[in-house]
């Protein structure tokens, strides 16, 4: 009598072993060793961590990302956050910090500020979780203070910024007064995207009277406008970092009646804008390409779990006229 065949019965009654247990003993039983392959890995979990949702620009690149997963599903999954106003820091590190509990694969971050963001993304970093950054660029000294590498996946915010401030300059006469409506002063690309229209204001030899933060929204923005067209009332351009701004911005002068006269230049190209370009109360705009940024940036999230590569990669502006 097989002694052996005897033995598994008694082991089911006694210890109900799982299906790959019994596997394991049969090959045993037939004086084979091999084990089972391992089950596949698990598929990667990347998180993307955005400004505000109620931004545009913001929703139209949530959408992109959204769109990108649902044609990959079997090689990533992937969880959208965004915060309530572009200001919220403290609502941005809570996210990140959620994200860590999660235990995701990976966060793809548009930093609401350059600084501040660092702390929590070091502590993602030491969990072993990849981090990307995309559309404001983290500050290399606090990384590197940090003592960790992050990636940065974005456009040249002040090249971008430059192009589009020369469009508006060619509508402009040497001497004219302008001023510009940057955004949050602690955010890169805000210093960026004011420093290139900086460039193009001193290249086309205008008067640049005054520099006000306009903090990316429309009302801030609107109420700066408000202000400046009061302060200069031959005042010609307003430079915009971003196009929720010149919404802002627009409103206003058409508020003091000088529609025509005081000309208007934005960034991102919404889908607001458009109109307004059309009519010529935005002079300019640029597309960042929102729909695919966070795709890039979750495509290197993919590329640095796969090869720990941290270079940095540029992404497309492009100018937009009427």
């Amino acid at each position: 009598m097989n002694h052996r065949l005897l033995l598994f019965p008694y082991l089911r009654g006694l210890l109900r072993p799982a299906s790959s247990l019994l596997l394991l003993l049969g090959l045993a039983a037939c004086g084979k060793t091999e084990v089972p392959s391992a089950a596949a890995p698990a598929k990667p979990r990347i998180a993307l961590v955005m400004k505000s949702l109620a931004n545009e620009f913001f929703g139209t690149m949530a959408d992109g990302a959204k769109r990108h997963a649902a044609a990959h599903t079997a090689d990533f999954d992937l969880v959208v956050n965004g915060i309530k106003n572009e200001t919220d820091l403290a609502e941005q590190v809570s996210l990140v910090e959620q994200m860590v509990a999660m235990g995701v694969s990976a966060i793809v971050i548009a930093p609401v500020d350059s600084k501040a963001l660092v702390p929590a993304l070091k502590r993602a970093h030491a969990a072993g979780i990849a981090v990307v950054n995309i559309d404001n660029r983290l500050d290399a000294v606090a990384l590197k203070e940090a003592g960790i590498t992050v990636p940065f996946v974005g456009p040249d915010d002040r090249a971008g910024a430059a192009a589009v401030g020369r469009a508006l300059a060619k509508k402009l006469n040497k001497g004219d007064p302008v001023a510009i409506i940057e955004g949050l002063p602690t955010a890169d690309n805000g210093r960026q995207r004011r420093l290139g229209f900086e460039d193009a204001v001193k290249e086309a030899g205008l008067n640049l009277v005054a520099t006000q933060s306009g903090q990316w929204e429309m009302e801030r923005a609107n109420t700066v406008a408000a202000s400046l067209l009061g302060a200069h009332p031959d005042l010609k351009a307003l430079f915009c970092a971003n196009d929720t701004m010149a919404l802002g911005a627009v409103a206003a002068i058409k508020a003091a009646g000088r529609e025509g006269r005081v000309l208007v230049a934005g960034f991102d190209q919404i889908s607001a804008i458009e109109p307004l370009l059309a009519s010529g109360a935005v002079v300019a705009t640029a597309n960042q390409h929102a729909d695919q940024l966070a795709v890039f940036g979750i495509e290197a999230a993919r590329e640095l779990l796969k090869t720990k590569a941290t270079a940095d990669r540029a992404t497309p502006v492009d100018v937009i006229t009427r």
